[in-house]
């Protein structure tokens, strides 16, 4: 069993802050991306849209696209409204043999919000969870029968956050419906990434290495400030950061221990003022190859 290395673009060219990044370019990002060594990345936002052009662009850089966001709106549609929505990515991603689609409900999410502290995002009962899980298991049948599986991702400000979220989400669906498991997000929400990744691994088909900045997200708790005042401040570093909070080293054991055999993908909005994207993206690459190699996690190629 051995995994691949991947990581976000997110360093270069933050979306939902550009103003952070807007001396950096995609392309640039690319080349920084293969130069270091990681084997894909995950699409962003300003790649060539359709499925030959972005094909091309990937293999111009030598790298695979290993998943990428979709913005799910299934608490407001339907499941047949939901499928022609995403329908143009899940026929993308199924045909340059991208690992998952990273599914997140947004239409009631804070997180883009910059004025909307992140205690309030909506916390759903356990009933509606269950419901939405229900009909979130029928899209991802579906789109694993056009030949992409779905990876939900729980994520800072939405709906499903933490890990009593995540526990109902699982719980009411099927394993159609796979687990994007993400360290800095659980970290941050308050869960033990170490005990979700125990409850739920078997659920687990893409993962995200994300690091914290402790005091940063203290800061912004006891403040009430947003998601997007947490990115700016600085609260998501690299995995082998010394500023870093998580110990990934005995994430990596454990992914080891239950023969996980997917993507690791560095995901770490930063401010490239403070934290020089190729810099912090070339020790998060070197600091995951190490503690593979002290796991046994094979990495392919």
């Amino acid at each position: 069993m051995a995994v691949k290395i991947g990581i976000s673009l997110i360093a270069w060219q933050n979306d939902d802050l550009p103003e952070l990044t807007a001396a950096f370019t995609t392309e640039g990002a690319m080349e920084d991306a293969g130069r270091i060594g990681y084997q894909g990345v995950e699409r962003g936002r300003r790649m060539p849209a359709d499925t030959e052009g972005l094909r091309a662009y990937l293999d111009r850089y030598g790298v695979a696209l290993c998943g990428g966001w979709c913005s799910g709106n299934l608490m407001q549609a339907s499941v047949a409204e939901e499928k022609e929505a995403i329908r143009q990515q899940v026929e993308q991603f199924a045909a340059l043999d991208a690992p998952c689609i990273v599914y997140a409900e947004c239409s009631n999410t804070v997180q883009g919000e910059i004025g909307t502290p992140v205690s309030q995002r909506p916390k759903l009962g356990r009933d509606d969870v269950l419901a939405y899980a229900a009909k979130l298991s029928e899209l991802a049948r579906w789109s694993a029968d056009q030949g992409v599986v779905l990876s939900y991702h729980h994520h800072m400000g939405s709906m499903i956050e933490d890990a009593e979220d995540i526990d109902w989400l699982m719980e009411g669906s099927d394993p159609a419906l796979t687990l994007l498991y993400d360290t800095g997000h659980l970290h941050f929400a308050g869960a033990d990434p170490l005990a979700v990744l125990d409850k739920w691994g078997d659920r687990i088909h893409h993962v995200h290495f994300k690091d914290v900045r402790q005091p940063v997200i203290d800061r912004i708790r006891a403040e009430d400030r947003s998601f997007l005042d947490a990115v700016a401040g600085g609260a998501f570093t690299v995995p082998g950061d010394p500023e870093g909070s998580i110990d990934f080293q005995a994430v990596t054991d454990r992914l080891k221990a239950m023969d996980y055999a997917g993507w690791i993908v560095v995901e770490a909005e930063q401010d490239p003022a403070k934290a020089p994207p190729f810099d912090y993206s070339k020790l998060g690459y070197e600091h995951i190859v190490s503690i593979c190699g002290r796991s046994g996690l094979q990495i392919e190629g």
